[in-house]
């Protein structure tokens, strides 16, 4: 999953947080484009579901103990199922195998949806972009557009027709006609035009852009030519591999619900630290992209890494799993 950049109304801190559960159970797998897998998650009793918002997700708690986000993509409307869509990363940490391991009748245990990527419900128009398996949480946003009425198109781009998940869901859907489809390895005139959506900006209009690090760079860079920075919201799936910075400084934190006060030196991230004294903080991600471990900021300076929190929610805030500071000391609402 995920994270997201730049409207979060969704984003808790780690004190507000919520570790409910359900056991749904894996009412359908299917494999939907290469390497990437539908699920359909119900309750074992076909009682209705909690209700989530378009660009929610599930932390979902799988059998090797990892816990990953997955965006929900069904109509939020639909309160009988949970249906997400996984890309199996054969170099990953082990989450997207473990996702495809599970079978048709497994149970499995999931957060309460929750939201970091928030989409504008009366934005006059909306521009939707995803790639490759970004599309899960702009399928639902299309959705909730739809159902509004509300005018948006649908870009979705992917490296071939066969690593283009839903796109047959997406044809016989009501919002068909405002999808546009482009293929990397198709003929020119059929990809994505950056430039396009560089000059489709218009005053009130919401851009959304889910995707591969490198595909969202390229489509926000051409974006800011023409669209104002507090317009384009966007989601990260993964974040760039976190190195430990051993010349980093180390730093002091201090609890100030407690009054406790702990070092956090270099190499160790403040997770780390506080669970040295027997403070368990939540985390799902550990990458800054999840914003479980969210937690607001009293006092000192955040050496901000993560992709979850916008510029607004970082005068007051910071996620523990990866950001650190620049100050000597920082006080936290712990």
């Amino acid at each position: 999953m995920n994270a997201h950049s730049p409207s979060s109304a969704g984003t808790g801190t780690a004190a507000e947080g919520t570790s409910q559960r359900m056991s749904l159970r894996l009412s359908g797998k299917t494999e939907c484009a290469e390497g990437i897998a539908a699920f359909e998650l119900v309750d074992p009793l076909g009682r209705d579901l909690p209700v989530f918002m378009a660009g929610a997700h599930l932390d979902v708690h799988l059998p090797n103990g990892m816990v990953r986000q997955y965006s929900l993509r069904n109509a939020p409307a639909e309160r009988h199922r949970y249906c997400l869509g996984v890309l199996r990363e054969p170099y990953g940490r082990g989450g997207s195998a473990a996702m495809h391991g599970l079978a048709a009748g497994d149970t499995v245990e999931v957060g309460m949806p929750r939201n970091n990527f928030v989409l504008e419900e009366n934005a006059p128009v909306s521009l939707l972009v995803a790639g490759g398996i970004g599309v899960t949480p702009l399928l639902a946003m299309a959705h909730r557009l739809t159902e509004l009425g509300r005018d948006f198109t649908f870009h979705y781009a992917a490296r071939s027709a066969a690593r283009m998940a839903f796109r047959e869901e997406i044809e016989a859907s009501a919002f068909a006609h405002r999808a546009h489809f482009h293929l990397d390895d198709g003929p020119g005139d059929q990809r994505l035009d950056l430039e396009a959506i560089a000059s489709a900006g218009r005053p009130g209009a919401r851009l959304y852009v889910c995707g591969p690090s490198g595909f969202m760079d390229a489509v926000i860079d051409a974006a800011r030519r023409g669209w104002p920075e507090e317009a384009i919201r966007r989601e990260y799936f993964a974040a760039a591999p976190i190195t430990r910075r051993d010349a980093d400084d180390a730093f002091r934190v201090r609890l100030a619900l407690s009054g406790r006060s702990l070092e956090v030196p270099a190499g160790c991230t403040i997770v780390e630290a506080l669970a040295a004294i027997g403070l368990e903080v939540p985390t799902s991600c550990e990458q800054g992209i999840c914003g479980t471990c969210v937690t607001k900021v009293l006092s000192g300076t955040p050496d901000h890494r993560d992709l979850v929190l916008t510029d607004r929610e970082r005068a007051d805030r910071m996620t523990l799993c990866c950001s650190r500071a620049l100050s000597d000391e920082i006080v936290l609402e712990l």
